[in-house]
């Protein structure tokens, strides 16, 4: 019986896919197939992504960690860093007085974990340091979101266009998922077996039943898990700091190459002057909050710009990224990316 649903699960993804005229035109449905370029994949590995942040306050980056077990010394005194409940050790010696220097110091050799699973063995704190300041050079890179594991073992159905070859894969831990994503390439087509097993930030085991569930339990985790929100940023004065470029727009299809060339300055007026080479069009921009979430309401007059004219709902945004997304019958996006 479970080979038989197998096959069937398969051969449903197969019909599905060869039954679209162009598979360019894929709808983001919440059942629907999803490609390595869209949002949902990219939201998905995220999650996936190596947990850093347990031990900022040792290393002091988002995207590394250290990896266990290792010894620090804080304030003369030894901490043995075996499990990540240790750093509680750490943190509780630096709180108790007011009258010590508190620096941390790593007893080297250590391996550094980099948030896509890479290692790299540090044998000093000069190449610790060194690693540091890489890292610090990138301070808008879309890190980890935290506060949403999956519950493992997932069952993902494949659909090569290429070779018109459908398969399936169990993916058993995050590094797996995380690597599955990173080597799907612009051929494959994947649809994931629902429902699936989540624990969010509060502890709680929730069943996620489709795309759109999925993606909105990750938009909960990034508003409300603290983890997620080390920088406190204002959505008004980023996006009026600078020019922006639209490197992903997705409309009942992706339509990012129509927008290819422009560029987006938000003024505090209210304007928003959209160019591309020696021609400009000024339009206007609003945001408003409605039910806890923050909208962006665009207004062009031209048929291709006013394409643009939703009100956007705010995913996430840091200093040099915007996502936005639109949700109906079927979910569309909008991305800015500073130029």
């Amino acid at each position: 019986m479970f080979l038989l649903k197998k096959y069937l699960s398969i051969l449903a993804l197969l019909l599905l896919l060869s039954c679209q005229s162009d598979m360019d035109e894929q709808k983001n449905d919440g059942q629907g197939t999803i490609t390595n370029i869209s949002p949902l994949t990219t939201y998905m590995q995220r999650v996936a992504m190596v947990s850093t942040v347990q031990d900022n306050i040792i290393d002091g980056s988002t995207y590394c960690t250290i990896k266990l077990p290792y010894t620090v010394t804080v304030n003369n005194t030894q901490f043995a860093i075996n499990t990540t409940a240790d750093y509680q050790k750490v943190l509780d010696n630096i709180n108790s007085s007011v009258y010590d220097d508190d620096i941390v110091k790593i007893d080297f050799p250590v391996t550094m974990l980099y948030y896509n699973y890479i290692e790299k063995n540090i044998p000093n704190q000069a190449d610790f340091d060194s690693l540091i300041d890489y890292w610090n050079l990138y301070p808008d890179l879309l890190s980890k979101i935290n506060g949403l594991n999956i519950n493992y073992p997932i069952t993902i159905n494949i659909y090569n266009s290429l070779n018109q070859i459908a398969s399936s894969v169990s993916i058993i831990s995050d590094q797996a998922f995380f690597n599955f994503i990173k080597n799907l390439n612009s051929s494959q087509y994947i649809s994931l077996q629902y429902p699936i097993s989540i624990v969010n930030y509060h502890n709680q085991t929730k069943s996620i039943t489709n795309n759109s569930d999925f993606e909105n339990a990750i938009k909960y985790a990034i508003d409300y898990c603290p983890e997620n929100n080390l920088v406190s940023l204002d959505f008004e004065a980023t996006i009026t700091n600078g020019s922006w470029i639209i490197p992903y727009f997705f409309n009942d299809s992706e339509k990012t190459a129509s927008y290819s060339g422009y560029s987006f300055v938000f003024k505090s007026d209210k304007s928003v002057v959209a160019t591309k080479g020696m021609i400009s069009e000024t339009g206007q921009w609003e945001c408003s909050m409605l039910n806890g979430v923050k909208e962006l309401k665009l207004n062009f007059s031209t048929e291709l710009l006013g394409k643009l004219n939703y009100n956007w709902k705010l995913f996430e945004f840091n200093n040099s990224q915007i996502r936005l997304r639109d949700v109906n019958n079927s979910t569309d996006y909008l991305y800015f990316e500073k130029k």
